[in-house]
């Protein structure tokens, strides 16, 4: 005789599931005061070459469309991106900072533990950075290591690549270019590499980081930050700008017809001039 398989509940099946999903942090609470989206960036990012399983890696195609699926959602008022990495592919780093910094829903990044190399930029992507005092971001020029061509052409492609991390991080942050190259190239503080080790009172002393702070300060911001977007006044000059953005010699929309402007006026003239509640 066949064996009767067991029903299965539907509806627990999803619940679970559900839970599941809000256990592992990705979601917040349901009891939270906002609906936001948690970001996880830890270990190395992985670029077009796939790293040993050993190591702890995130992927970018992963994180890609996670991104745009965040920005479409209609739920989710804000993201928080969680940062512990030491580094790891230049353009997939890029590539993830970038989409970042053209979120419309507010963001806020903070640093745990190391926001090195490609980390740099990852961090102040967001319209607000936060690094814990314990936390240390290690800037450094591009290197490779491997096989490669020793040509000038080599040389110039390391420096352009260069110039294109030196150019997002200072353009998102309060570090000037010319401090950025300086603590670069700095010889005295690693003892393998060039560059310089920032802990988070420093990070944030040089301009790289915005502000000094934990988990809660970085939550509490970003609900601020939900709270000012979705306030009437915000909403208001947006739809001020719309209005006055319009070009002075634009012709009416089609729903003003000269019917419409016709029976208009056949209304106003209907009511006296004494009768408040008839003007327009």
């Amino acid at each position: 005789m066949q064996e009767e398989l067991p029903e299965i509940n539907v509806e627990e099946s999803t619940e679970n599931i559900q839970n599941t999903t809000c256990d592992n942090g990705v979601y917040a609470s349901v009891n939270a005061k906002h609906n936001i989206h948690c970001l996880n960036i830890i270990g190395q990012i992985e670029g077009h070459y796939i790293l040993p399983s050993q190591n702890k890696t995130t992927k970018y195609e992963h994180v890609l469309p996670a991104l745009v699926a965040i920005e479409e959602d209609r739920e989710i008022e804000g993201l928080l991106i969680i940062l512990n990495t030491v580094g790891g592919d230049v353009e997939a780093g890029l590539a993830i900072s970038e989409l970042i910094s053209g979120m419309s829903k507010p963001t806020v990044s903070i640093v745990v533990g190391g926001g090195h190399s490609i980390g740099v930029p990852l961090a102040v992507s967001a319209d607000k950075s936060f690094i814990v005092p314990s936390a240390t971001m290690t800037i450094h020029p591009v290197r490779m290591n491997g096989l490669m061509l020793g040509i000038p052409q080599t040389l110039s492609y390391f420096e352009r690549m260069q110039e294109r991390i030196t150019s997002f991080v200072c353009k998102h942050s309060g570090m000037s270019p010319e401090r950025f190259r300086e603590l670069m190239m700095e010889k005295n503080e690693l003892v393998l590499d060039v560059g310089s080790v920032l802990d988070g009172k420093t990070a944030v002393k040089e301009g790289l980081i915005d502000s000094l702070g934990s988990l809660s300060d970085a939550v509490s911001c970003l609900y601020d930050m939900i709270e000012r977007k979705n306030t009437p006044i915000s909403q208001g000059k947006k739809q001020a700008r719309k209005t006055t953005g319009r070009k002075s010699g634009a012709k009416p929309s089609s729903d003003k017809s000269p019917s419409h402007a016709t029976a208009t006026v056949h209304i106003m003239r209907q009511y006296k001039p004494g009768n408040m509640e008839g003007r327009l």
